[in-house]
């Protein structure tokens, strides 16, 4: 279990995972070797696993996203994960119940590069069948 002002720590690198020590350490009211121990021993724990860009909505909004739905062969699902992993475009990949297996999102810079991106994964070992959607408008996100 973390403490509270680790939570404090937590919320405040979600918001900006680029602020420095000094920074977080005047807004946490804390010294800076605390905030780095305590970022230390986050990191250790494994609550932290690593930091991550943000995208801006300009650049979000320019992207072709979709969802891929994948059957895949029952003995080749966990090699098939991998592969998927390795496609820079897939960023989630989520397992379903229903007539498919899988479920990734594909954000893509174009149409083409998104058609592309398709033929990939439906060329991979494993990969039965998919049928994708492509997302026209995002109504809200939370």
């Amino acid at each position: 279990m973390i403490s509270k002002e680790d939570e404090k720590l937590l919320a405040v690198l979600k918001h900006n995972a680029r602020a420095s020590i000094s920074d977080l350490a005047r807004m946490l009211d804390l010294s800076r070797s605390t905030v780095q121990t305590r970022i230390a021993k986050l990191e250790q724990s494994g609550v932290i696993k690593g930091y991550s860009v943000d995208y801006g909505e300009d650049y979000l909004a320019s992207l072709v996203s979709a969802h891929v739905s994948i059957k895949v062969r029952q003995k080749l699902t966990a090699k098939t994960n991998v592969e998927l992993k390795q496609i820079a475009q897939v960023s989630a990949l989520y397992a379903i119940s229903g007539e498919y297996d899988l479920i990734a999102i594909v954000q893509a810079q174009s149409t083409e590069q998104l058609s592309h991106i398709l033929d990939d994964i439906g060329n991979l070992d494993g990969v039965e069948r998919t049928n994708s959607s492509v997302i026209l408008e995002t109504k809200f996100k939370r």
